[in-house]
């Protein structure tokens, strides 16, 4: 009697098992297909050049520039830790699915760090290839997890919006703009969107504009600090120190937003907002201060020379 409840239990299992793979199937093909295009962004268009990545996969690349751990790794045990610190509130398919991604993103970066890509000696294409090429990724696996809650149209503009914020890092650092002073580049950036915002508002015929008084200085306030004053800083921070220390240091603005919410706008400072801003000031810290923190380590590795094991010298005689 036993013997057949087992076999009951069994068979339901792999008849549960079987509807949903045949009911998953296209999210599974599709999800595997974006994870290799995206590890192949990772592994072929970030790594080599030490270029900075977001999330928990900025962190991974972080800790192999610095320290020399393989990101494959530290992503399967980053993604670990906050899966388990998550599975209360997360949905079970959306936590199976999360797990399969994980661990197969992990092989997958794995297998493809074997492989030697071609080096390419243009960094401006090399950059806009890895944006496209990991964005592709990322786009097909959240259209795989829940298409319907995803728009298409939203997720191009993103796009859009990431590779077009990349050529502007990068090309203001090209060496025709070096040349040109920092307050006419930001001029004309600054016209050049003024231009398309015109066309996109049929040249002033669509706009609305305040009613109160204080609210044009709210629209003066926006326009002077977070546009100008912060497109004229960022020109200059790329003519001086180059695009990649630029880009990464600007991976503080989400600390900077959340203290200026806090002091002035009363905003709630929770645990998890403190975790995050302290995991993006190491990220950034460890990047920056990379090669002092490798010379460090080897420094402190050579204090504690290798002892000779006795059994393993009586071996080798």
């Amino acid at each position: 009697m036993e013997h057949m409840i087992e076999e009951i239990k069994w068979k339901h299992l792999y008849r549960k098992a079987q509807l949903l793979f045949f009911s998953e199937w296209k999210t599974l093909l599709i999800s595997m297909a974006a994870i290799v295009i995206y590890a192949v962004g990772v592994v072929g268009f970030t790594i080599p050049y030490k270029f900075a990545d977001q999330g928990v996969m900025g962190i991974a690349v972080l800790l192999k520039y610095t320290l020399g751990l393989n990101p494959a790794y530290v992503l399967l045990v980053l993604n670990i830790i906050l899966l388990a610190w998550g599975a209360r509130t997360l949905s079970k398919r959306f936590l199976i699915w999360t797990v399969i991604n994980a661990f197969v993103l992990s092989a997958v970066l794995d297998i493809l760090q074997t492989i030697n890509f071609p080096i390419m000696d243009d960094i401006f294409l090399v950059a806009v290839a890895g944006g496209v090429i990991k964005g592709l990724g990322i786009g097909l696996l959240y259209r795989a997890g829940d298409g319907a809650t995803l728009s298409l149209t939203g997720t191009l503009l993103v796009m859009t919006s990431s590779l077009s914020y990349a050529i502007y890092i990068v090309g203001v650092n090209r060496p025709s703009f070096r040349e040109l002073p920092t307050l006419k580049v930001t001029f004309y950036v600054l016209l050049f969107g003024l231009s398309l915002f015109l066309v996109r508002l049929d040249f002033g015929s669509a706009v609305t504009l305040p009613g109160r008084w204080y609210l044009w200085g709210n629209l003066v306030a926006l326009a002077l600090f977070p546009t100008a004053i912060s497109f004229l800083c960022t020109t200059s921070a790329i003519q001086y120190i180059g695009s990649t220390p630029t880009a990464i240091l600007g991976a503080l603005e989400p600390v900077t937003a959340v203290f200026f919410g806090v002091t002035i706008f009363g905003e709630q400072l929770t645990p998890r907002i403190l975790c995050g801003m302290l995991l993006i000031i190491v990220a950034v810290s460890l990047i920056v201060a990379g090669n002092r923190i490798s010379a460090t380590l080897v420094r402190f590795r050579k204090l504690f020379p290798r002892i000779p094991l006795p059994h393993l010298h009586r071996r080798r005689q």
